[in-house]
């Protein structure tokens, strides 16, 4: 498989639109303009405007900042989360790996979605808010897979031999299992940003997520539904930024992966 330069351009791209692009786009995107509502992309507005007058290239780049903000702020600790949670029932084996299986269980007992929308119901919402409640709802798969591959790891003669001789516990994990399951964590990561993107713009189309004064390209895709038929551009760019930025996302996660899995038939 080769490397996705298209993704990685694209991704940059946005990056660089939605966090550097209000330097030179200078539109407040809270400004309201009572005479031009719901203007189609001009070349004053070029993606025209909302009900509000508001212009919709300021608040795209706005509510882009925050969507991003969740979505790698989650999937960073929803990693990092499975990635201790993993090693440490894969590691210990014993009651430890029991103790993970009930939880794991547990967790996906109910459906992420529901149990999102549980949480958010009972939590007023705000960017940290969801950032802590996707990423608690998302590290299971994640710490699934490292559990798994730390047994695989924990098998191998030199881990046998390291723990013979009374290696420290800490040596052996951060020199030889972390390094080891480094492919994996990426791989789960890029996959989480996207999945997280997707949650809380679900959550912000459905009323529980990001609220005004705040947006993201959720909320701005839910403000644009009761207009969709006179005008579509205002839920048509925000799910077009989702659409790459997801899309962009699940090319590297699948090049990531192949690469992990051709080194391990190499190996």
């Amino acid at each position: 498989m080769r490397f996705p330069y298209l993704s990685v351009g694209v991704l940059i791209a946005l990056l660089l639109f939605t966090f550097f692009g209000p330097q030179f786009y200078t539109v407040d995107p809270f400004q309201l303009h009572p005479d031009a509502l719901l203007l189609p992309p001009s070349l004053e507005h070029p993606l025209g405007t909302d009900r509000l007058g508001r212009d919709l290239l300021a608040r795209l780049m706005y509510g882009g900042q925050i969507s991003l903000i969740i979505g790698v702020g989650s999937a960073l600790i929803a990693s990092l989360l499975g990635l201790i949670i993993g090693i440490t029932a894969g590691f210990f084996r014993g009651y430890v790996d029991k103790s993970f299986i009930i939880i794991v269980d547990l967790f996906l007992t109910f459906p992420t979605f529901f149990l999102l929308l549980a949480l958010v119901s009972y939590i007023e919402a705000s960017v940290w808010v969801l950032i802590f409640v996707i990423s608690v709802t998302g590290w299971m798969t994640m710490a699934r897979m490292i559990r798994a591959e730390s047994f695989a790891i924990g098998q191998k003669p030199f881990i046998k031999i390291l723990k013979i001789a009374g290696a420290p516990t800490s040596k052996i994990i951060l020199k030889y299992f972390a390094p080891l399951l480094a492919p994996i964590f990426f791989v789960s990561f890029t996959f989480g940003v996207g999945g997280a993107i997707l949650s809380e713009s679900a959550l912000s189309f459905l009323g529980l997520g990001i609220t005004p004064p705040q947006m993201s390209w959720g909320s701005l895709i839910s403000e644009g539904k009761e207009v969709m038929e006179i005008a579509w551009w205002i839920s048509f760019f925000p799910g077009l930024m989702i659409f790459l930025v997801t899309f962009s996302l699940m090319q590297i996660s699948d090049y990531l992966q192949t690469r992990t899995n051709q080194k391990e038939v190499v190996h």
